[in-house]
């Protein structure tokens, strides 16, 4: 037992500091798991299989190629446009833009690290045309992405479901939405101050800008609609029981070619090669890391060292509050190398019998997770959104170090308020009737 704990836990850290990818150190350290204890090496195959073979997952790929397609379409670029005539100008506009934009478009993709990269994309150009520092840009829009895997459709809440028995994807979905949102409000906070305090993102003469008129306004927001509508149709028709999950992510991809084809007719035929390529990557080292991931997980089960590590943490204390910020220490260090799959792989067979000691709300536990993982997706070293922003941006990771601890206590403050008042997170999926 001793052996294969320290084999588990010490082996998969040295691979991982060694630089091998995630997935192959996690199904790598299983299989040695597994030979050592004579658990059967010949059940892999089926254990590879079962762990990908669940069918919310399907909505995995759909919703990878959802959000691609949008990006694709230009919609990012008109809701910019609409989104800049509403804020006005003044000190840190773009800023808000940026937040904003994060959060809408992750009501389409439900992937940090794609909403990010769409979003730096679009904004980063205008942002250092008006001064906006580098590295500030790179660490607004890393943060601003972390959103999307909060508000709906996330995948990250689509995987947890499947891996934790009794809970809904719908309920999950409802639950993030109040914490998503309360998170991009805070992250405008520290923007607006810190360009104010900086001096950058002044607002531009009148002259330079035409008047903002009600004409204007409207044509603004008819040529934007149709991304506005995106969550709306994606969410509504989840509440209204038209579709699964798994078939709001296939209507969310024909609508979002429906759009660019038809409606914009930005979108073609070369353009969906590309889209088709690129989410089949993605989603492909997603799902091969699931799928490696489930030989880390049934080791670590079937050996009984999860049962084990988990009755270690129950002996460290008994009380709820000190648990809870334990747990949110360790998941917020994990997060800053493990994305949030690989983090509900390895940690839930240890939190889950925590959670059940202390009677949690395992949808509102699927929340504070997910911030948690949000937060470690723009949180140096490793940063997977920050390492997007900053190569979209130009800058180093070691340059937004003065600007990304804003936004880390930001939104830390956000989920330490979610996760000490649980009705943040549930009230909304209980009014709803999805509790």
């Amino acid at each position: 037992m001793t052996l294969a704990l320290l084999l588990l836990v010490g082996l998969f850290i040295l691979l991982m500091l060694a630089g091998v990818p995630i997935g192959v150190a996690m199904g790598l350290t299983g299989f040695l798991v597994i030979a050592m204890e004579g658990m059967g090496v010949m059940a892999l195959p089926t254990n590879i299989w079962t762990g990908i073979a669940k069918y919310p997952l399907l909505a995995l790929p759909m919703f990878v190629l959802a959000g691609m397609v949008f990006e694709r379409a230009g919609v990012a670029a008109r809701l910019v446009g609409f989104a800049q005539l509403l804020v006005g100008n003044r000190t840190g506009a773009l800023a808000i833009v940026a937040v904003l934009l994060c959060m809408i478009l992750g009501g389409v993709s439900g992937s940090g690290a794609a909403d990010a990269a769409a979003v730096a994309a679009v904004m980063v150009p205008p942002m250092l045309k008006q001064g906006y520092p580098a590295p500030y840009v790179a660490s607004l829009t890393a943060a601003g992405g972390a959103t999307d895997v909060l508000i709906p459709p996330s995948i990250p809440f689509i995987v947890y479901a499947v891996l934790v028995p009794g809970v809904s994807v719908p309920a999950l979905f409802l639950a993030g939405v109040v914490p998503g949102i309360l998170s991009g409000l805070a992250l405008i906070v520290p923007a607006v101050w810190l360009a104010r305090r900086g001096g950058f993102g002044l607002p531009e003469p009148r002259s330079a800008r035409p008047p903002l008129t009600a004409g204007r306004l409207w044509r603004a927001f008819l040529d934007a609609i149709w991304g506005l509508a995106a969550p709306v149709v994606i969410l509504g028709g989840l509440r209204s029981g038209a579709f699964t999950p798994t078939e709001a992510a296939v209507v969310a991809v024909f609508y979002g070619l429906f759009v660019g084809a038809v409606v914009y007719r930005s979108f073609g035929w070369r353009d969906l090669y590309d889209v088709l390529r690129d989410s089949a990557e993605i989603s492909a080292v997603v799902l091969l890391i699931i799928a490696l991931a489930a030989i880390y997980a049934h080791a670590g089960s079937a050996a009984g060292i999860f049962d084990a590590l988990a009755q270690m943490l129950i002996g460290l204390t008994d009380n709820e509050v000190v648990m809870l910020l334990a747990i949110t220490l360790m998941l917020m260090i994990a997060g800053t190398a493990l994305d949030a799959i690989s983090t509900y792989l390895i940690f839930l067979p240890i939190l889950l019998p925590i959670a059940a000691l202390f009677h949690w709300d395992l949808t509102w536990f699927g929340v504070i997770i997910t911030m948690n993982v949000a937060i470690g997706a723009f949180t140096p070293p490793t940063a997977v959104n920050l390492m997007v922003t900053c190569r979209i941006a130009g800058c180093s990771m070691e340059s937004t170090m003065v600007w990304v601890w804003w936004f880390l206590l930001a939104m830390t403050a956000v989920m330490l308020a979610v996760t000490f008042v649980p009705e943040i997170a549930l009230a909304f999926p209980r009014w709803m009737g999805d509790l």
